[in-house]
């Protein structure tokens, strides 16, 4: 099986298992076959390999949305059975992606059992600088995994809709900014 097959049935984007790749922390075995092709060994074990258990992040932003939030938990907890992967601990939470003031999120962070953080979207983690969370983890020898990164959006759009986002929260408060800021890239001809 090529690595962006084995990538997709994890629930790992393609990018991040060619990254694991070059970095020799691929979960399974593999071997380049040419110059754009990855082989993956699919009689080794095909899920994300992890020394502790999971940690299941879920997020939403307001109260109100505390049925969405079940659904992230549900959806997170039945790709875990799935993959058949040994659950250590679920975060359910409800506070702003703009500020670092999540109680739940350091929990998970701090548990020494979690060797992989699962989101089911990267802003679930946080609106901004999830990739320096990505990265620490990475560090200690664990990993995040997003379930649905919602395809390989161009950089420079979402550094400035991060942006916007930020200079919105500052200017009219955490409630409109994404809405604020994905109006001002419509308006510039990039939404």
């Amino acid at each position: 099986m090529n690595l962006t097959e084995w990538a997709r049935a994890q629930g790992v984007h393609p990018q991040t298992a060619y990254r694991w790749f070059r970095e020799g922390t691929l979960p399974v075995p593999a071997r380049r076959v040419g110059p754009r092709t990855i082989l993956v060994n699919i009689d080794a074990v095909a899920v994300p390999a992890a020394v502790g258990g999971l940690g299941l992040y879920a997020r939403v932003s307001s109260h109100e949305q505390k049925a969405d939030l079940e659904r992230q938990v549900a959806r997170l907890s039945r790709w875990a059975a799935q993959a058949g992967q040994r659950v250590v601990r679920v975060e359910p939470e409800v506070g702003s992606g703009l500020t670092g003031r999540r109680p739940g999120a350091g929990r998970l962070l701090a548990d020494p059992e979690v060797a992989t953080v699962v989101v089911e979207h990267r802003d679930r983690l946080g609106r901004m600088n999830t990739e320096l969370v990505e990265a620490a983890l990475s560090a200690t020898g664990r990993r995040l995994v997003v379930l649905d990164d919602g395809g390989a959006e161009d950089d420079l759009v979402r550094d400035m809709t991060e942006a916007l986002t930020w200079f919105c929260a500052r200017r009219y408060g955490r409630r409109s900014a994404k809405s604020r800021a994905r109006k001002a890239l419509e308006a510039a001809g990039h939404g």
